[in-house]
This record gives C-alpha cells, sequence and structure tokens, in this order.
C-alpha cells in the first residue's frame, strides 16, 4: 500500500485530498483495497455508483454493447443515445424536449452556459448573465467554477465574460431586485446544495424562484447533477414540486460508472443551438448510453427508487437518534432522500480524525465545508448495513468527544 501512494504522490498532480487507502475492486455495496479490506462505501463516488458495484445488469450491457461498438462520433446516430434520450425528454418534459450528451456535471453546466445565450440571441433580447446562490456547486472548468459559489473552488481563475450575480439561499426579496434591475437570461440552482453541505432549498424557495423567472423573463435551469437519476425519492428533485424548467442538467450516476452527463431543454429552448454550436467528441458514447438505459429500468421499472424511500427513512432515524444521544456535537441532520448532511461542531481537524477512524473500521465517509460529514449511500444500502454503519459512527463521535 504505502509503494502505492508514494507512486501517487509523485506521478498524480496535487489537486486533491487523497485519503490514504488504494482501491481494488468494488462488489455490492462494498469497495476492497489492494490488502483485501472491505469497507462499506457512502461516497458512491460521489454520488455516482447509485446501484453499488459490480451490478449484474449493468455488467451484462457492458458486455453486449462491448460486443457491438464502444465508441462513435458524432456524425452517426446510434440506436442506445437517441433511446436514452427519448426516455429522459418524457421524464423531464413530457417528450417535448431535447438532449445534449456530455461527459460529466461540469460540461452540463458549460453547455447550459451556451446554450442560454445562444437562446437569448436567437430571441434578439439583451439579457445577460446568470443568478446563482451561495454555496452552490456547478463544476470547476472555467465558466462552471465562477457558477460554482465556493471562494476557495472559484478563487482567482480567470473570469468569464458574462455577469454573474450571487444571491443568498432563500431571500426572494433580494433574488428578485436582482431580476428586476440586471434582467439576467436565466437563473441556475441546485434543489439540493450538495457540495455546500447538503441544503435543501425549501418548497416555497423553489417556487418562488419559477414564479419569478417566469415574472421577469429569466429561464429557469435547474441543476440535477447530484439530486438527479433518483437520489432524492423523485427521478429528479424538482418533480416533486412539478415545476416546470427550461433547462435540467444532470450527471453523476446516470451512466452506470462511465462518464455520462448532459443537459435537457424544451425543444423551442434547444433548437437556438445549430450545427457547430456545440460539441463533445465522447459524450452519448454507445457505452455509457446503454448503461444510461440500464439505470432507467432498474430505477424506475424495477422499483429501486421506491424501495430506497424506506431505506432513507430508516438511515434517518438512526441519525437522529445520534444527534440525540451526542447534541453537543451533531447541531443538525440534514437530508434529502438519500442525500444526508450532518452538521457537527467539531474542528475541521477533529472531523478528518473522525473520517479515518471510520475508514478503519470498515466505512467510507466524506466531509465537505470542514466540518459537515456528507452520506451519499447507494440506493441498495440494506438495514444490517445500515446498523452497522450507526454503530460504529456513534462510538467514533464519542471517542472523539473525549480526546
Amino acid at each position: 500500500m504505502k509503494n502505492w501512494l508514494e507512486d501517487d504522490q509523485t506521478y498524480i498532480m496535487n489537486t486533491y485530498n487523497r485519503l490514504p487507502v488504494v482501491i481494488e475492486r468494488g462488489e455490492k455495496n462494498y469497495l476492497f483495497d489492494i490488502e483485501g479490506k472491505k469497507y462499506l462505501d457512502l461516497f458512491t463516488g460521489l454520488g455516482v455508483s447509485i446501484v453499488g458495484h459490480q451490478h449484474p445488469a449493468l455488467l451484462e450491457t457492458l458486455s453486449t454493447q462491448a460486443s457491438h461498438v464502444l465508441h462513435l462520433c458524432n456524425h452517426f446516430p446510434h440506436k442506445p443515445e437517441i433511446e436514452l434520450a427519448k426516455k429522459l425528454s418524457r421524464i423531464a418534459f413530457n417528450g417535448e424536449g431535447q438532449v445534449f450528451f456530455a461527459n460529466s456535471g461540469t460540461e452540463a453546466t458549460e453547455s447550459c452556459i451556451k446554450l442560454v445565450h445562444r437562446y437569448m440571441e436567437s430571441q434578439q433580447k439583451e439579457n445577460r448573465g446568470m443568478v446563482v446562490f451561495s454555496d452552490g456547486y456547478h463544476g470547476r472548468t472555467l465558466g462552471a467554477l465562477h457558477l460554482t459559489r465556493q471562494p476557495h473552488v472559484y478563487q482567482t481563475f480567470p473570469s468569464p465574460s458574462f455577469p454573474i450575480y450571487e444571491v443568498e439561499r432563500e431571500n426572494v426579496e433580494q433574488l428578485e431586485e436582482v431580476l428586476k434591475t440586471h434582467q439576467p437570461s436565466a437563473v441556475l440552482f441546485e434543489p439540493v446544495l450538495g457540495s455546500g453541505g447538503i441544503r435543501p432549498l425549501s418548497d416555497s424557495f423553489m417556487l418562488s424562484i419559477e414564479n419569478l423567472c417566469r415574472a421577469y423573463d429569466a429561464l429557469l435551469c435547474i441543476d440535477e447533477i447530484q439530486t438527479g437519476v433518483g437520489r432524492t425519492g423523485t427521478f429528479f428533485a424538482f418533480q416533486a414540486l412539478n415545476m416546470n424548467p427550461d433547462i435540467v442538467l444532470f450527471g453523476k450516476s446516470i451512466g452506470g460508472g462511465l462518464p455520462l452527463g448532459g443537459i435537457i431543454a424544451k425543444r423551442k429552448i434547444a433548437k437556438a443551438f445549430k450545427p457547430g454550436d456545440h460539441g463533445t467528441t465522447f459524450g452519448g458514447n454507445p457505452a455509457a448510453t446503454s448503461l444510461g438505459n440500464t439505470m432507467l429500468r432498474l430505477l424506475l421499472d424495477e422499483g429501486l427508487m421506491e424501495q430506497s424511500k424506506t431505506t432513507s427513512s430508516y438511515l434517518q432515524s438512526g441519525l437522529q437518534k445520534i444527534q440525540s444521544m451526542h447534541p453537543e456535537h451533531i447541531e443538525e441532520i440534514r437530508s434529502k432522500g438519500m442525500m444526508f448532511g450532518i452538521q457537527s461542531t467539531f474542528s475541521k481537524e477533529k472531523c478528518k480524525d473522525i473520517q479515518q477512524a471510520m475508514m478503519k473500521n470498515g466505512f467510507l465517509i466524506d466531509v465537505t465545508q470542514g466540518n459537515i460529514f456528507r452520506l451519499l449511500p447507494p440506493l441498495t444500502l440494506q438495514e444490517d448495513e445500515i446498523e452497522s454503519f450507526l454503530y460504529a459512527f456513534e462510538k467514533s463521535i464519542f471517542e472523539a468527544s473525549i480526546h
């Protein structure tokens, strides 16, 4: 293990806070390191591995597609891509939407930026700029990272040439003032601020965003990269409120573990893109879109998304019990479906110690914003796995409190 970790530091650019473990394989809800140690995976690749690892249906799909073709350039239509686009259009816009497939969530954000610009241009409107919310996260490429409102992310990198208006979440008056004064092209938001600490926006605020977008002629863009594909209990989080967005961003788990993301837009908006306006080499490739079709079948047709609601409630109840046992150290449990943010009073260093202790005990958990434990469990999580996690987590909290 030591030599691999040393080589990682020597040959891989230092852009991530690595954990001292080298993973070799995954199976169901677990990861195994190169020494054979087993870990319950509550990272799920930052929300990607929503059905666990090595799911038989995904392996079968990948094997079948690999025997046909893995990659095609975008001059050639192919069945998996068309089938997945049709399904996503039906889910988001009752069949009245069009899809652009990219490789990731941050590419979905870049696609959204360009489409918003092209649409406003096509309508001969002078609206410019986008509204985003404090602590939101929309990616790290140069356009996307300035929509990400976390200073440690956007830092001093070059700014894009379009205005960005940051509004405090849940502040309806501030949002209306920005829309009225600056007439931006669009509002972009996450229904649950994931990297921002698992902070669900209130239903009333989300509905207010929609109403204000309509009143001030701004496009309503919803970033479902982390919340989408069944993570919150509906396929997209906005569907729980019957909202009617203009553009929906997706990514992470849609590709079943392969890179896949993109946007779905209402047809009248999507038509603003013409050949040559946007593109990507690997987006919508046959392997990833084949897995995407299988993911939809597992979630929607085979009931996995519905089943996860019970699992989510069970985990939420257990975490609340731990909070009641340690109210001085656990301030708040925030959740939406299978997304959990555990707000602690521990220092950043102590939270890292707890993360390391959990890893030694066979559990992989994330820490975001310094002192928030983030859980993005697979929807396939079992009750006995929840029980073992809760026992280890409470023990780690207790031990950290007395040292």
